[in-house]
C-alpha cells in the first residue's frame, strides 16, 4: 500500500525544485522531507529522485508521480463536489488547481480569452508551465502536468488528444530592418547576415520556414529573447526579424509597423490539447471550455 504522505513529499520536491522549498509548501522541516523520500525509496526498493539541482525524478519516480497526481486529481474532484454541495455560492469554497504545459505563443495571444469565462465561473486555478510547442508534451509524458498544448498529434498511452486549431507564422520585421538587411530581397546571403529573434535554444520555428525557402537552414545570427509576448516590439524596433503568428502581427501589419520580410513563405503549426484519460469532471470541463474557445479564436483546418 502506497503512503501518499510520502508521495506528496516527492511531488513537492520535484514541483518546487528543491527540498527547502518543498518543506515550506508542506509546512514541515527540510529534514522531514528528506526522511519521507528516503522512506519511500526504501519501500519502493529503488532510487526515485536524482539529487541534482534541481532534483529530478528517475523513471521509477516518474511512474509513481503520475499515479499520485492522477489520484490527487480524482480526490480533488470529489472534495470540490462535496464542498460545493455543502455551501454553494460561498466565495471561500475550496478551489482546485489544473497544472498544464503551454507554448509561449498561445499564452501570449489566444489562450486567456479562450478560458476566461470558464475560470471566472468555476473554482479552478491554473499552474501554467510555458515552453516551446514541440517540448510541452514532455511535461505530460513525465507526469509533471495534467495536460498540455502541443504540436504533437499522437496521444501518449493513457491520454487523449483533441485538435484545437492552427497558428500561421511569418517572418516579420520593420520596414527599416528590411531595407537595411534585405535590400535585394529575401536571399540566403541576407539571412546569414540579418539578426534573427529566437525564443531560446529549443526554438526552431525559423528552421521550418528557411527549409521551405532554401532547402536547408543557413547559419543564423541569433538574438535570444525568451519573451514571445514582446517579439513584435523587438521586431518593430528594428532589432531583429521575428517569426510571429497572425494573432500577434495582425495589428502591426495593418498599421505598417511591421512588414513581411519573407513574402511567399510561412509556417503553420497545428495545436493539440493532450490530457490524462481519467474520469475527472474538472479536467473534462476545462477541456470543453478550452476546445470551444480555441475553435472560436484559432484557424480551423481539416
Amino acid at each position: 500500500m502506497l503512503d501518499y504522505k510520502l508521495l506528496q513529499a516527492l511531488a513537492a520536491v520535484v514541483d518546487e525544485g528543491g527540498f527547502e522549498r518543498a518543506a515550506r509548501v508542506l509546512h514541515v522541516t527540510q529534514s522531514a522531507v528528506s526522511q519521507r523520500i528516503k522512506l519511500l525509496e526504501e519501500q519502493a526498493g529503488q532510487v526515485l529522485l536524482v539529487r541534482s539541482a534541481p532534483p529530478r525524478p528517475t523513471e521509477a519516480g516518474i511512474r509513481l508521480l503520475k499515479h499520485f497526481r492522477q489520484v490527487r486529481r480524482l480526490e480533488d474532484d470529489l472534495g470540490l463536489e462535496m464542498n460545493l454541495d455543502a455551501g454553494a455560492g460561498d466565495e471561500s469554497a475550496r478551489k482546485t488547481t489544473i497544472s498544464m504545459g503551454i507554448n509561449a505563443d498561445s499564452l501570449a495571444t489566444w489562450f486567456l480569452e479562450s478560458v476566461r469565462g470558464y475560470l471566472q465561473a468555476e473554482p479552478v486555478l491554473l499552474d501554467l508551465r510555458a515552453d516551446d510547442q514541440e517540448e510541452t508534451h514532455k511535461l505530460l509524458r513525465d507526469g509533471e502536468v495534467l495536460g498540455c498544448i502541443t504540436s504533437r498529434s499522437e496521444p501518449f498511452q493513457g491520454c487523449r488528444s483533441e485538435y484545437l486549431g492552427s497558428m500561421t507564422y511569418r517572418l516579420m520585421g520593420s520596414s527599416g530592418f528590411r531595407d537595411r538587411w534585405f535590400p535585394d530581397g529575401f536571399t540566403e546571403e541576407a539571412v546569414r547576415r540579418a539578426p534573427m529573434l529566437i525564443f531560446n535554444r529549443k526554438d526552431h520555428m525559423h528552421d521550418r520556414l528557411l527549409e521551405k525557402a532554401f532547402g536547408h537552414v543557413p547559419p543564423l545570427n541569433p538574438f535570444y529573447a525568451p519573451s514571445s509576448g514582446r517579439f513584435a516590439d523587438f521586431a518593430e524596433a528594428g532589432l531583429a526579424a521575428a517569426m510571429l503568428p497572425g494573432e500577434q502581427y495582425g495589428e502591426y501589419l495593418a498599421e505598417g509597423r511591421l512588414v513581411d520580410v519573407a513574402p511567399g513563405f510561412d509556417h503553420t503549426v497545428r495545436l493539440h490539447w493532450h490530457c490524462w484519460n481519467i474520469d475527472s469532471p474538472v479536467l473534462a470541463g476545462f477541456t470543453r471550455a478550452l476546445a470551444r474557445g480555441a475553435r472560436r479564436l484559432l484557424q480551423q483546418e481539416p
